[in-house]
């Protein structure tokens, strides 16, 4: 049996500030990579950084600055990944980057299968996952045809891009995707997205709101055992439609909790990942898309009294694993600054937008961490030599 470190291991972390949050709930220090400037800089939470400003073209440079920092702790340090590219180099260089790191991550097939959107169709297809209806589009070789092609489709449809590009941006604005209610509505924006030059994907649309749309989040370990979860829902986003989270809350839904479990069961997973659904007018659960890597919601999830994060660093550094725990439905995590925007955009007054916001147990902005918002007001109102 391998000692303990006297003190706990160090977090090598490529993530926000959702991510360092929950990792310094469960005690734990924090190694940054990030780009200058990020206010995750100055939580209290960080003790170390790196720089780095492309994560979806880090390659051997980004392995060779992190083997480099690895090489100086006393212990190897638990790697968390919250971006699809930094989870696909993680799987993609797992052989060289466990010689220095401790972490958890899928098996390599299935990380491809998860990420790649057109990829996780077949993968449903084959396993009867329960997924709505999907075409693929391909864009980003070729000759794009000057209309659009018949999908064989319900519309409304959504389309996306087969991976979180960065210049998805250009194309679909700042939603996830974009909406097209028929075929007449497809023809005025193929243009634009033969424009964008990249493989997109079609779905049919559960109809409903974002609101509508719930997750299941879990922590599995090699053996299939699930450590931790607990199921959630989205309150808000901005923009309204397919825009980003701006609020959270911790659900108590059994329904998802189960169906969950079926999944991880059948696509035999370990490791950690978020399951999205969304909720039909039936009340049936249709699966949007699996996420096999931290995200945002393990702050509001350490809060509520399931700390994912801090659960796979124990595993990882051989701590007895605590009780089994129930998170506490009703925990909620907004954004304030873009909540703010999402509550006007939902017509929600800003007089009982202020009391949700103060009651919010996880804030962007947190009075236990203030630096990184006070620091982030100082740069934008004080000179350079003032601050």
């Amino acid at each position: 049996m391998s000692k303990k470190p006297s003190k706990p291991v160090l977090a090598c972390v490529m993530g926000d500030m959702n991510m360092v949050r929950a990792l310094g709930m469960g005690g734990i220090g924090c190694a940054v990579v990030t780009q200058p400037g990020d206010p995750v800089l100055h939580s209290r939470y960080t003790t170390q950084a790196m720089f780095w400003e492309d994560f979806e073209n880090g390659g051997e440079p980004l392995i060779d600055m992190l083997m480099r920092f690895a090489a100086t702790q006393p212990e190897p340090p638990v790697l968390y990944y919250q971006q699809d590219a930094q989870l696909l180099m993680v799987s993609r260089q797992r052989e060289r980057l466990s010689r220095a790191f401790r972490f958890v991550v899928p098996e390599a097939t299935l990380v491809e299968d998860l990420v790649d959107k057109a990829r996780f169709q077949i993968l449903a297809e084959r396993l009867d996952l329960p997924v709505p209806r999907t075409r693929r589009i391909d864009l980003a070789t070729g000759m794009p045809p000057a209309s659009p092609p018949d999908l064989d489709l319900r519309f409304p449809i959504v389309i996306k891009p087969l991976t979180r590009f960065i210049a998805w941006v250009n194309v679909g604005g700042e939603g996830k995707a974009v909406e097209v209610k028929d075929r007449e509505a497809l023809s005025r924006i193929w243009p634009h997205l033969v424009a964008g030059r990249m493989d997109l994907l079609a779905q049919e649309m559960v109809p409903g709101p974002e609101t509508k749309i719930e997750s299941y989040h879990c922590y599995v370990d090699p053996h299939g055992t699930v450590i931790g979860e607990y199921s959630g829902r989205k309150i808000r986003t901005y923009p309204r439609d397919l825009g980003h989270s701006t609020a959270l809350t911790i659900t108590d839904a059994p329904d998802v909790i189960e169906l969950g479990r079926e999944l991880v069961a059948k696509l035999n997973f370990s490791g950690v990942a978020k399951f999205d659904f969304k909720r039909a007018p039936d009340g049936s659960l249709h699966l949007l898309e699996v996420n096999p890597r931290y995200n945002l919601w393990h702050y509001v999830g350490a809060v509520a009294g399931v700390n994912l994060p801090a659960l796979v660093h124990g595993d990882l550094t051989g701590l007895p694993r605590p009780d089994p725990v129930k998170a506490r439905a009703g925990a909620s995590w907004c954004n304030i600054t873009r909540d703010r925007q999402a509550a006007r955009e939902y017509g929600m007054p800003m007089s009982r937008w202020w009391p949700w916001m103060i009651r919010c147990e996880a804030k962007s902005i947190a009075w236990d961490d203030p630096m990184p918002f006070l620091r982030n007001t100082l740069a934008r109102v004080l000179p350079a030599r003032a601050r």
